[in-house]
């Protein structure tokens, strides 16, 4: 039994009247207490109401999608009262509370809608209805389960680079009109020699039996390996400008594999730290997408040391043949130096690795601050950050590893240039 705000007040105002004496108290109180059985009894029930729930079930963070419960009266009183829908609190959802009005034997459809502030699944927690009766005082209320969920995707803000890369990749496959070598290349045509080629790429027995000087062009090879590797351990909890670490490596993940499954090539995912949270293998190239962001919704940092020993082993497990890695970590010097450098050697022996970082603009800033004690102090703080992390990055360059050091803004960018580099001079 639920009563309302209206029998609170006559019960104030029969408070008021006490003074007047006690048969007036009773009288008022009888009256309110008739009225509220009255109410009661005449409110319908809510066991007679069906929840039923229909809409979307996936969207990107930041953008709004509609999901709808369709309320169904079985009974055989007409259910005026409230709904309240309760969904997890970064499901933004909106509006929470529905006023309610379904005549016997119809249903009424209540649209709401979902602005969500996290990726992964956002769940509807349950539904509580209060319905009342004709006088407004009293009703019956009622928590039901009404369950539904909608799984955040990562927003894939890098794809504003998409054109410009996979143009890039247009002209390394000879869409344009380039002459490139490099080791694993594979041959592709014959043409005449222009202005500006290299004289290396000159093909003389065909120079020989056309009478003009003729030219060999080359082609990427397609049916490359690529692994990128997430580590989601305490280091990408970290924020950098307004986003976590790890949601800068997803959107630039995502880049990545959409410009390397275009270029034919074969990607995969891991995302691990003390143990492995996601993995996607052997997706074909129009199917890479749509996998790697399902994989990718729910992760978060987990406030643990990775293991540096279980990444590498599980990347050579996984590719016996020789691929691109690409690990989106931190340049933190405890890390590297004790974690991943005394296992480099087994990855880099076998495969071409790729180690992306986020840098942060904020730490270059304070690095030039002066003025007062505070600034300076803050400025030495970040000139050593900034040494320490030039220290790595010359410690893993020396073991055959590149290195991308960007700010979130243009990170993305940066690495799938740096996939691209690597495709044109044959190194995949």
């Amino acid at each position: 039994m639920a009563i309302t705000g209206r029998a609170a007040l006559v019960a104030a105002l029969g408070a008021l009247l006490a003074p007047l004496g006690t048969g007036w108290l009773l009288a008022v109180e009888g009256l309110l207490a008739f009225a509220v059985a009255v109410d009661l009894a005449l409110a319908a029930g809510v066991r007679d109401l069906r929840l039923a729930r229909s809409g979307a079930t996936t969207t990107r963070l930041g953008e709004r999608v509609e999901v709808a419960l369709t309320v169904t009266n079985t009974g055989r009183r007409r259910a005026r009262g409230l709904l309240r829908d309760a969904w997890l609190p970064s499901a933004g959802a909106s509006p929470r509370t529905h006023r309610l009005d379904v005549p016997a034997g119809e249903r009424r459809r209540l649209v709401g809608t979902l602005t969500p502030t996290r990726r992964g699944d956002r769940t509807a927690v349950h539904v509580t209805i209060r319905t009342l009766g004709p006088l407004g005082i009293a009703g019956r209320q009622r928590r039901s389960a009404a369950t539904w969920s909608v799984r955040v995707l990562p927003p894939f803000t890098s794809r504003k680079f998409l054109p410009e890369k996979l143009a890039k990749l247009r002209e390394l496959d000879g869409a344009v009109a380039l002459n490139r070598r490099g080791q694993g290349t594979e041959f592709d045509s014959l043409r005449e020699y222009v202005d500006g080629d290299d004289v290396r790429s000159i093909d003389w027995r065909a120079t020989a039996r056309r009478g003009d000087v003729v030219v060999r062009t080359w082609r990427p090879e397609r049916d490359r390996r690529l692994v990128c590797v997430l580590d989601t351990g305490r280091t990408a909890a970290a924020r950098v400008g307004d986003m976590p670490r790890l949601d800068a490596a997803l959107d630039a993940c995502l880049l990545l594999a959409a410009v390397a499954a275009k270029a034919g090539d074969r990607v995969d995912l891991l995302a691990a730290d003390a143990t492995v949270r996601a993995s996607v293998e052997g997706a074909r190239s129009n199917e890479v997408l749509p996998k790697l962001v399902q994989a990718m919704a729910p992760l978060e940092a987990a406030l643990v040391e990775s293991d540096a020993r279980l990444i590498v082993a599980e990347v050579l497990r996984r590719e016996r043949k020789r691929a691109l890695v690409v690990l989106f970590t931190s340049l933190d010097p405890a890390p590297i130096e004790h974690g991943l450098l005394p296992v480099l050697g087994g990855l880099t022996s076998r495969h071409t690795v790729v180690l992306a970082a986020v840098g942060d603009p904020r730490v270059a800033e304070l690095a030039g601050r002066r003025g007062d004690a505070e600034a300076v102090y803050e400025a030495a703080s970040a000139e050593r950050a900034l040494a320490d992390r030039q220290r790595v990055t010359a410690q893993l360059r020396r073991r055959g590893v590149i290195v991308v050091d960007e700010p979130a803004a243009v990170f993305a960018s940066r690495v799938a240039d740096a996939y691209l580099a690597l495709k044109a001079a044959g190194r995949l």
